[in-house]
This record gives structure tokens, C-alpha cells and sequence, in this order.
């Protein structure tokens, strides 16, 4: 029986590093929006390469030249914006942490292209762009006599777009060397620096005539190569002319001329009037007087019909790929449903419980039963506590999602599992649980005597901690009959929606909560010896399996690499432990090595595991062994509306690394060689939505289905409503479906 007690005292040190795991979840949630990893210098999405670079051909240092630039090489028919976007779109945005004495100068935009979008056009980029911007070195750079690099930080923000648009963004940090040169880039920078326009002086001959309906520009002063080309025309300002118009373009001797529609939407008249003529890839700005002044701008009656149309599009399309759903209007559900929700959540918990994910602690708590076997009332106090520690948990948890939610956020249930940090904190935990259970370490042996009997003289607490840790491993998953419960919460009152989480937590803790009430459980208990020490060192086994697996959801978010860091570290936590439990001179010198080689490992690889893949892991696997079956793809908004008008049905499994029902639905049900020729026999299209790391889009695609977690299993089909499948997805009834196809 003694031995029991360290580890349950061990919970009251654990349950610290749960509670900060959890709290990290909003954190978590923030850093994913970055795309670009901390450190680096480059980003890769699936339709951009962006990379900061520079060119400093005699290092860094007060009057020396220095440029910094956004070097973004588009995929095929895609394309970023310029400084005035057009009918559409936004430019790109860069902001600046720069070392103290070096102040950034504007970017030196280079000449655009212009991009017709049926009745519309914008002004931007394709293939490779560099964006140049002037850094300024005052004397007041002083880096100290032992510095060797300059380290510059840019944080920027573009809009991609093709028929749909996609906001991305991500954070760039890039070091210079103080005294060498850095002209790697020097032939993109000459690039950028020949296609940046070159400024005309005012001339008297230069103006921006408004007449009617239009704007007479005549432009002076412009290379005598020129005269007679057609040129190009790139307001700076935007909404001024009809952006798609082709101006109506002459010479007049020395002295071009072009008449641009106004824009019926205008709501600009800027003096003087910035224009950029360009040819063969080389752009002249100008800054043309407005003799007499702009009209008054009318008051806007309404958009014209293909402007509306665009930007609905272009909005739903951006909203699609990144933004994320507006809640729905919290309005109270009628008695009955929600009854029907509690009764659902309740259920959902009680099945949670034979859950994988859940095993591991509860395995423990069944342990303890033993324990109190001969004590009815410390049994019932503990199953009180236990449920107390299990539905405040909840509680808490729903409380963070509901309120992330209001705050905008697109998040789900098992959100805080996207976060690499919290995954990689729970898997430390449970390493120091598997440690502890294995008899590696005895907290009463390493912590003070004060901290050592905290287990004794608060009971309680203990159970009530026991609690937290099981929903902190079991809220990953989502049971049968939750799926629905959780959903409706979106749409409920706090207290309702509250209600529920409750409702959730009791299911979980009731089987526990029965147990511990019931003497004749008790009476069948064996009871305690030996046997209790050899089922502790067994337990420490099914932890070991939980780091694995939390391994390797790390490995689906941050890539081999993040995987291989957690491990390490990992390794040296296990050998600090371990310093820590020897005695004498030996512990004296191995102990501060080994916690000094772990906190050094924290700080050095640290940052490379809570970092994403900047491309995420393939999303969909293809199907072997089974004639005609075609692979999964990966899911995008709209993708099975597509499909669905061209008359095909598609299967979309809305999965994540970190579920564990998905990861068992996915190598049962959906690895059926039957359920497969079936799908190849109805010619299905397979969709796979990896919500393993936050997606904003596959969280709005799991609101209109009345979910909030994963798994999810929907059959699409022309002319049908969805089939929603249960969680745990059975092959007789995915196999009928099917076949009414």
C-alpha cells in the first residue's frame, strides 16, 4: 500500500505541468497564424516562397549601403499585390524590427503588371518579385566591439490570390555579418533597382486635366526613345480611373497624352496626382498637377454589377481559405433539445471513458480503489473529489473555447492539441508519470519532507488533481453521441453551452463516482500487497505508449525534425530525473550537469519543436492494394461542391494526428479493402481535412455540419442531403450508404 504513495503525491507536482499545458492552448493558437518558423529567414506555402535577403557589399556599418528585401517566387497563375491593388486586393504589408540606428526607408516598388479579371483588373505580380526597401545606418549603430552580426526581423503580410484569394503572412529573421560582404542577391537587387520607376522632373508641359467624364493626362520630360511607343498606365492611387479601361493614348511631339475613364466609384482626388509609365519593363513616375481641381465626389448610390460580383466572390473566397466563421446568434434551445444535448453529453462521457486516450489515468484511479478498499468513507469522499476535479475541468475548457470564439477565434474541441507546446508539455508530463510509475524516482525521496506528505494530509486534493489530469488526456477525443452536444453548443447561451461541458464531465467521472458508492465493488476488490507494486510498474508501460503517440502528433504539426527534438530532450528530462535519485559525491557532480544540459537543450531545440512545418504534411495517402480505388486528396473549401456538380459523390474524413478515434476509424473502417472497391465501384472522390494543426476553414466547414470536433465522416452526392456518420464509424453502415448511391 506504501507504495502507492508516491504516486499519488506525484500528481500534486504533475498537475502544475497540466494546468500550464491547457492554459497554452489560446497561446498556441496565436503562433499558428504565423507561417514562418522562429529563426528563419524563408516561408513556403502551397502558393508562395517568400525569403528576406539582403545586400550589404560592405557590411553593416553608419553610411554604408544596405538593403533588405521580400524576395516572393509565386506558383503558376498566382500572384501578389502592388502598391495600389486595382479593382481587388491589398498590398503587400511589410513591418520592421531592425537593430537601434538603422531605420527602414519605404519599398521601392517595381513596376507592376496589370491583370485582367473579366470586366476588372488589378495591378501586382507573378513568377519572382523582389520588394527592395533602404535601410539607413546612423552613426548611432553601435553594435559593441564583440559583435560579429546584425540581426534584422520583418514581419510581413501579402495576399495571394488566383481565382481565389488566400491571406498569409509570416515572421523572417535574417543576420548580417558586421564586417563581410553580403551579395549573394546582388543580381535580383540590380533587377529590382532597374525596375523601379525612375522620377520625372516637373515639367510645365506635365498636368492631369479632368474633363467630364474623364482625366487628360500629358506627361513631359520621358526618355526620346519613347515617343511613339504605347505605354503603360499605373495610377498610384487607388479608385481614381476604371483600372480595367485601356487608355486612349497619343504623342504629341515630345509630350504623351492619354485619357482615362474616371472611376464611378471614385472617392479619391489626390494633388498632385502620382502616375507610373512603363515599358519593356522599365516604369517613370510622375507627379502631375490638377490644374482646376477634382469634381465633388458624388455620393456612392451603389456598386456597379461586376464590381459587386468580384468582390463577393473574391470575399467568400478569402473567407473560405482563412477567416474564420462568425458565431451564430446565441439564442436559447427549447427544452427538449436541450435535454436531448445533456442526455447526449452524459452518454458521450460514459463512452469517453473507453477511450485509449483516457486509459492510462484511469487505470490509476482503479488502482486506488484498492487502496480504500476497507475505508467506505475516504472511498466515497475520493469518488466525490475525483468528479469534482473531472466536471471543473470541463467546465474550464468549455469556458476557454466558448470565450476564444467570442474573441473571433476558429477553434474546436481538442483545440489546445494543435498547439506543438502543449503537445510536447504532455509529453513530458507523461514521461515523468511513466518514470515515476516504473520506479524510477519516488517523489517522497527527491522533494522536501513538507512537499513529500502532501498526499497524506490532503486526500482530497489528490483525487480532486486526478480529475484534472484525466481531462487533460481525454479531451483529444471525441466519443459517440458527443459530436452533436458539442456542435449545438456554438449556437447556445453561455449557461447552456456551460451546461453541457458539465454534462460531458459527469459522464466521464459517473463510473468512478458509482464505484466508489457502491460497497459490494469494494467487498470485490483483492486485497492490497504485492500484486499492487507489480500492476504500478505494468501502468508505467501504457504512459510510455501515450508519449509515442504524442510524439508523433508533434511529428504531423512541427516535421521529423520537431519529433526528433522532443525525443532528445525527452532522453535528457529521463537523465536528470535520474541524476537527481543518486546520492552523495556522485549526485553532487551529475545532478547540476544533467539539469544544466537539459535547460541548455530546452533553450537551443526548444524553439524548433512548437515551430509548424511552413508546408504541412501531406494530407492525403494513397490507397494500395486495391484495383480502380483512387487515392485521397487533400479537402479546400468548395472542393466538394465541385465535385458533387460534376455529378461524382465524394467521402470527406475531417481527421486530425492527435485524434484517437480518427487514427482508428482510419486503420479499420477506411482501410476495408471491401469499403474501399465499394467507393471505387460508385466512383467516390476521397477527402481528407487534416485539422491537426488549426485550419480556420475546416473549423467554418465543421459549424455548418453541427460539429466542434473531429472525427467527422460525411457522404456527399448529387441531388442528396450530407450523410453525417457516427464517430466511431462502423463498415456495415459506411457499406450501405454507399451502395444506395
Amino acid at each position: 500500500m506504501s507504495c502507492l504513495r508516491p504516486l499519488q503525491r506525484s500528481l500534486h507536482t504533475l498537475f502544475f505541468i497540466a494546468a500550464c499545458a491547457l492554459s497554452t492552448g489560446a497561446i498556441g493558437q496565436i503562433q499558428l497564424k504565423t507561417t514562418a518558423a522562429a529563426g528563419s529567414s524563408s516561408v513556403v506555402t502551397p502558393h508562395v516562397r517568400a525569403e528576406l535577403v539582403a545586400q550589404a557589399p560592405d557590411g553593416v556599418g553608419p553610411g554604408k549601403p544596405l538593403w533588405l528585401g521580400l524576395s516572393i517566387t509565386h506558383q503558376p497563375e498566382w500572384h501578389t499585390y502592388w502598391k495600389n491593388p486595382g479593382d481587388s486586393g491589398l498590398p503587400t504589408q511589410l513591418e520592421w524590427q531592425l537593430p537601434a540606428g538603422i531605420d527602414a526607408g519605404e519599398v521601392a516598388w517595381p513596376v507592376p503588371k496589370k491583370i485582367p479579371l473579366g470586366n476588372l483588373a488589378n495591378y501586382g505580380y507573378e513568377g519572382t518579385v523582389l520588394l527592395p526597401v533602404p535601410m539607413t545606418v546612423s552613426p548611432a549603430f553601435n553594435p559593441g566591439p564583440l559583435a560579429k552580426e546584425a540581426t534584422f526581423q520583418l514581419k510581413a503580410s501579402w495576399l495571394v490570390c488566383r481565382q481565389e484569394c488566400i491571406p498569409e503572412e509570416g515572421s523572417f529573421t535574417l543576420q548580417l555579418p558586421l564586417r563581410g560582404t553580403t551579395a549573394l542577391h546582388a543580381a535580383a537587387f540590380d533587377a529590382a533597382a532597374a525596375a523601379h520607376p525612375r522620377d520625372l522632373p516637373a515639367l510645365g508641359g506635365s498636368s492631369a486635366q479632368v474633363e467630364g467624364d474623364a482625366v487628360l493626362l500629358r506627361v513631359a520630360g520621358l526618355p526620346p526613345a519613347l515617343q511613339g511607343q504605347t505605354l503603360e498606365v499605373f495610377p498610384e492611387t487607388t479608385g481614381v480611373v476604371e483600372t480595367a479601361a485601356t487608355p486612349a493614348q497619343q504623342w504629341d511631339g515630345a509630350v504623351w497624352t492619354a485619357r482615362l475613364p474616371l472611376s464611378p466609384q471614385r472617392s479619391d482626388g489626390p494633388v498632385p496626382m502620382p502616375v507610373v509609365l512603363a515599358h519593356g519593363g522599365q516604369g517613370w513616375r510622375a507627379e502631375l498637377p490638377v490644374p482646376g481641381g477634382w469634381p465633388a465626389v458624388a455620393a456612392l448610390k451603389g456598386m456597379s454589377p461586376a464590381l459587386e460580383a468580384a468582390l463577393k466572390a473574391n470575399a467568400a473566397n478569402a473567407a473560405n481559405a482563412a477567416a474564420p466563421t462568425a458565431p451564430a446568434a446565441a439564442t436559447p434551445a427549447p427544452l427538449g433539445t436541450w435535454l436531448a444535448a445533456l442526455a447526449g453529453a452524459l452518454l458521450g462521457g460514459l463512452i469517453l471513458n473507453l477511450m485509449p486516450c483516457v486509459f492510462p489515468v484511469l487505470a490509476i484511479k482503479v488502482v486506488g480503489f484498492a487502496r480504500h478498499a476497507q475505508n467506505q468513507r475516504a472511498h466515497r469522499i475520493g469518488g466525490l473529489a475525483y468528479t469534482a476535479g473531472v466536471v471543473l475541468s470541463f467546465l474550464l475548457l468549455g469556458a476557454l473555447m466558448l470565450g476564444l470564439r467570442t474573441a473571433g477565434e476558429a477553434v474546436g474541441w481538442g483545440f489546445q492539441l494543435q498547439s506543438p507546446a502543449v503537445v510536447a508539455s504532455l509529453a513530458a508530463l507523461f514521461t515523468l508519470i511513466g518514470l515515476n510509475l516504473a520506479g524510477v524516482f519516488e517523489f517522497g525521496r527527491m522533494l522536501p519532507s513538507s512537499l513529500a506528505g502532501l498526499q497524506a494530509r490532503h486526500p482530497v486534493l489528490d483525487a480532486f488533481l486526478t480529475g484534472v489530469l484525466a481531462v487533460a488526456v481525454a479531451s483529444p477525443c471525441t466519443a459517440p453521441f458527443m459530436g452533436a452536444s458539442l456542435g449545438l453548443t456554438a449556437t447556445l447561451p453561455a449557461g447552456q453551452a456551460l451546461s453541457i461541458f458539465a454534462a460531458l464531465g459527469l459522464g466521464l467521472a459517473l463510473p468512478y463516482l458509482l464505484a466508489s458508492w457502491l460497497p459490494a465493488f469494494a467487498r470485490a476488490l483483492p486485497r492490497p500487497g504485492a500484486w499492487m507494486d507489480t500492476l504500478r510498474r505494468l501502468l508505467a508501460f501504457p504512459m510510455f505508449a501515450t508519449v509515442v503517440w504524442l510524439v508523433w502528433v508533434l511529428g504531423q504539426q512541427s516535421g521529423i525534425n520537431g519529433a526528433a527534438a522532443l525525443l532528445a530532450l525527452l532522453v535528457a528530462l529521463s537523465m536528470a530525473v535520474w541524476a537527481l535519485t543518486l546520492r552523495g559525491a556522485t549526485r553532487a557532480v551529475l545532478a547540476p550537469l544533467s539539469i544544466a544540459a537539459c535547460a541548455w537543450l530546452v533553450w537551443l531545440w526548444g524553439p524548433k519543436i512548437i515551430e509548424l512545418e511552413s508546408t504541412p504534411m501531406a494530407a492525403a495517402s494513397a490507397t494500395s492494394g486495391v484495383a480502380g480505388v483512387t487515392s485521397w486528396q487533400p479537402w479546400r473549401p468548395g472542393l466538394a461542391d465541385e465535385l458533387v456538380a460534376q455529378g461524382r459523390p465524394v467521402f470527406v474524413d475531417y481527421t486530425a494526428a492527435w485524434c484517437v478515434t480518427c487514427q482508428y476509424n482510419k486503420n479499420t473502417t477506411l482501410a476495408s479493402a471491401a469499403v474501399l472497391q465499394d467507393f471505387a465501384t460508385k466512383n467516390v472522390a476521397l477527402l481528407r481535412a487534416d485539422w491537426t494543426r488549426r485550419d480556420p476553414a475546416i473549423t467554418a466547414a465543421l459549424a455548418e455540419l453541427g460539429r466542434s470536433g473531429v472525427p467527422v465522416y460525411v457522404l456527399h452526392a448529387p441531388g442528396k442531403a450530407p450523410v453525417v456518420f457516427s464517430e466511431i464509424l462502423g463498415e456495415s453502415e459506411l457499406r450501405a450508404a454507399v451502395s444506395a448511391l
